[in-house]
Order: C-alpha cells, then structure tokens, then sequence
C-alpha cells in the first residue's frame, strides 16, 4: 500500500542574532561590514537615489503633455458582436466577460459598418453613425448610456 498523505516537515529557520561576537559570524560589525551609508543607523537609500547622480527619471527627456484628466474611449467593432445570441442585451459588463474589452476604460463605443445578422440590444455610452445604423436596421436597439 502507498501512503500519498505524505508532505515535507514544516521548515524552521531561526531568526538571524547579529552582534554576537565573532564566532557567530555575525559579531562585530554585525554584518554591516566599514563604514558608509549603509553600516549607519537609519542608512536606508530610497529607491532611485543613485548617490546624488541625477537620478535617471530626471535625466531623460520629458516630451509632450499627459492629460490627468483625459477620458479613456475603449472602441469595439460591430464584428465583434455576431457572438453573441439572437435578442441578448449587451453591455459594457458582457463586452468585458466575453472577453472582447481587455483594457481599463472611462467610456465605451460601438464602431463600423459590417451588417449584423442577428437582433441584439446594445447599451454602451457611444455608437458611431454607421454602427447605430447597423444594429437598428438588424431589428435591435441601440441605447446610449452615459453619454460621451
């Protein structure tokens, strides 16, 4: 008979006890090995300090403007909707399952012209022309929600 209820034993690793004297290996300087900023008490460097050098982040050049305040727009094609079934309400949470919205978005729109063939209702923020067309005239309705 195999006994697979077998696991390794639990692993204890004692804390390390520095400033022992020298036959700890640890005595003396503690590990800290002479002098400089890092054998000082409180001589952690922040992240990104290079020892005064201008740090890269400040280095390299800065180009353009970042809008803090711009909306993210997550476009979707009217391809992208022929998986789902005959009279189904879509939506951004089902865009999302479904697996065609990957991304973070602020706003979500319906673009292109192909012809859907199933009636679908679709409620996102936007819809360009030819996409509100293409669901209207398959029977469905195109219901803006938000606004953008």
């Amino acid at each position: 008979m195999l006994n697979f209820d077998l696991h390794p034993a639990e692993t204890r690793r004692l804390r390390k006890r520095v400033g022992r004297g020298h036959g700890s290996g640890n005595g003396k300087t503690s590990g800290k090995g002479h002098k400089g900023q890092k054998a000082r008490s409180g001589g952690s460097i922040r992240r990104g300090f290079e020892g005064g050098q201008m740090p890269l982040q400040r280095r390299i050049p800065k180009r353009g403007f970042n809008n803090a305040f711009a909306l993210r727009v997550e476009s979707v094609n009217i391809k992208k909707l022929e998986i789902f079934e005959e009279n189904s309400v879509v939506d951004s949470k089902v865009l999302k399952k479904s697996g065609i919205v990957k991304r973070k978005f602020d706003k979500l729109k319906i673009i292109g012209d192909h012809k859907l063939s199933k009636k679908i209702t679709v409620k996102v923020d936007a819809f360009s022309k030819s996409a509100r067309l293409c669901v209207e005239s398959a029977g469905g309705i195109a219901e803006v929600v938000g606004g953008c």
